[in-house]
C-alpha cells in the first residue's frame, strides 16, 4: 500500500493563532479561564486545554461576572460583546483575522443600506456572529435552491459575502446564480473563503484523482473537515 500525504495539511493560520493565545492566556493568567464556544472545532485541542483549566461555554451567563473570557476563532456579534461589557468580563478576543474581514464587509455595507447576503451555514457560529453585524439586512443562504424565494428591498444594492469555510466550488455555483438574479451584485474585492480552505480543498481534489481512499483526519463538528469529505467524495 502507497500513502500520499496531502500539502498542504493541517491547522491554518487562524486556528494556530487561536490555540496559541489560549495557551498565552493560561500561562499568564492561570485557570479558571472561560471559552465561549469550542476555541476551534477540534475535539483533541478542546481536551487538551480542559486538562489545562479552560471552561467552555456557549452562553456568557454562565461565565462568572468579572471573569475573563476568550472569544473563539469564528468571531462573534455586537449583542456578545455588549453583553460581555455589561458583566464587566475581561475579554481575550482571538477571532480569525479573516473573519473579522467580513465582519468589517457587513458593516461598511450595511451603513450604505445594501442587503447582505450570506453564504454559509445556518446555526454555525461563525454565520450567527456575521450574521449579528446588520441582522435587519442580512440574509443567510444555505443553497441556490432557496433563491427562488430571495427577496431584497432594492435589487440594485445587494452584497454577498461568505462563511470563510466552505466549499469553493459550491459557493461559486450559488454566486453565479445570485448574479443571474441580481445583476449589479457586489462582492467583495477579495473572496471571503479563507486561503488555506481553498490550498486544501485543491489539495484533496488532487489526490482523489488517482487515490482510491481518501482519509480525512479531522473533527466531525469542523466545518473544514467536512467540505474536505465533500470534495474528495466527488472526484
Amino acid at each position: 500500500m502507497e500513502l500520499f500525504l496531502a500539502q498542504p495539511r493541517g491547522f491554518c493560520a487562524g486556528v494556530t493563532r487561536a490555540i496559541e493565545t489560549v495557551n498565552f492566556a493560561l500561562e499568564k493568567f492561570g485557570s479558571p479561564v472561560y471559552i465561549r464556544h469550542s476555541i476551534v472545532h477540534n475535539q483533541h485541542v478542546i481536551d487538551e486545554f480542559k486538562k489545562k483549566g479552560a471552561i467552555f461555554v456557549e452562553t456568557l451567563q454562565d461565565v462568572p461576572k468579572g471573569s475573563r473570557v476568550i472569544f473563539s476563532a469564528h468571531g462573534i456579534s455586537p449583542a456578545v460583546r455588549k453583553e460581555a461589557e455589561a458583566r464587566n468580563l475581561k475579554v481575550v478576543d482571538a477571532t480569525c483575522p479573516l473573519v473579522s474581514k467580513v465582519h468589517l464587509e457587513a458593516i461598511r455595507y450595511a451603513k450604505q443600506g445594501y442587503s447582505i447576503i450570506l453564504v454559509g451555514h445556518k446555526g454555525h457560529v461563525e454565520v450567527e456572529g456575521t450574521a449579528g453585524e446588520a441582522p435587519d439586512q442580512t440574509i443567510i443562504m444555505e443553497s441556490k435552491d432557496e433563491l427562488a424565494g430571495l427577496k431584497v428591498i432594492d435589487p440594485a444594492k445587494v452584497i454577498v459575502l461568505t462563511q470563510t469555510t466552505l466549499s469553493i466550488d459550491d459557493t461559486q455555483e450559488i454566486i453565479g446564480a445570485l448574479k443571474k438574479k441580481f445583476p449589479q451584485l457586489i462582492e467583495p474585492p477579495k473572496g471571503d473563503i479563507c486561503d488555506a480552505t481553498q490550498n486544501r480543498q485543491d489539495a484533496v481534489k488532487y489526490l482523489a484523482e488517482f487515490c482510491d481512499l481518501v482519509l480525512v483526519v479531522g473533527d466531525p463538528s469542523s466545518s473544514n473537515s467536512n467540505q474536505l469529505k465533500e470534495v474528495a467524495s466527488k472526484k
